[in-house]
């Protein structure tokens, strides 16, 4: 029988340790996780990956492989990052314990992508720009950088001790969150909103349009909504721009 756990899948970007990649897939097992899929890896598959992985083996030799970061979240109906630096252009952060319950929420109606950078550098801002809310996990400042399985470990113990979530709506895609993005886009320019004041007011909108769209997700009727207003939109204006 298919499980909520069954709809959050843990991806690595561009891991470089393929201890790293087979102590994730071990500690997505002892968490009761099956899920792991992998951007750019090492050598997953290698001696030292397999015998970190212990007993996970079908784990790790089943994790898909994506070619790019895009192609690994475009099916994800929400995308999470974790990071430990924070910043203020960044977006959303969440309390660990907070985001955990968020997922959970999400689960049972949702592909739920959960991220982890590489060992060296982390998700890159492009990856975060991706990410409805970021969490951090909770260190001591003497020493915040975890070890990227640990991380993995840490977030899937955080997700497996909460309740079974109940039912939720099924949100949009990340291909189609990007669709709307251009939309919403083509509208602002046309509106000659951005082109006021100082700031880069077009990517200020955007940013905070995906923060709110991760607070809550965005259902199929959201997704319209807002689509069908930014159409209505240019179909009223772009007459006037011919004059």
């Amino acid at each position: 029988m298919s499980s909520w756990k069954d709809h959050i899948t843990f991806v690595l970007v561009e891991p470089t340790e393929p201890g790293n990649i087979g102590a994730a897939a071990r500690a997505l097992k002892n968490m009761g996780f099956r899920r792991l899929e992998l951007v750019r890896p090492t050598e997953h598959l290698s001696f030292q990956a397999r015998a970190m992985a212990c007993g996970a083996k079908d784990i790790l030799e089943r994790a898909p492989i994506h070619s790019s970061f895009e192609a690994a979240i475009a099916a994800a109906t929400l995308v999470v990052g974790t990071t430990r630096r924070r910043g203020r252009n960044r977006g959303l952060f969440l309390p660990f314990k907070d985001g955990a319950e968020r997922i959970v929420r999400a689960a049972p109606g949702n592909k739920v992508a959960v991220l982890f950078g590489n060992e060296h550098n982390g998700l890159t801002n492009s990856e975060l720009a991706s990410c409805a809310f970021l969490m951090t996990i909770p260190t001591d400042g003497a020493a915040p950088s975890l070890n990227l399985a640990q991380s993995v470990l840490l977030t899937a113990y955080e997700l497996s001790r909460l309740p079974a979530p109940g039912e939720i709506p099924k949100f949009v895609t990340q291909t189609e969150i990007r669709r709307l993005f251009r939309r919403v886009q083509s509208t602002i320019r046309l509106l000659e909103y951005a082109s006021r004041g100082d700031r880069d007011l077009e990517a200020e909108i955007l940013r905070n349009l995906r923060q709110v769209i991760g607070r809550s997700g965005l259902t199929t009727w959201e997704y319209n909504m807002i689509y069908g207003l930014c159409s209505q939109a240019e179909r009223k204006l772009k007459p006037r721009t011919r004059l």
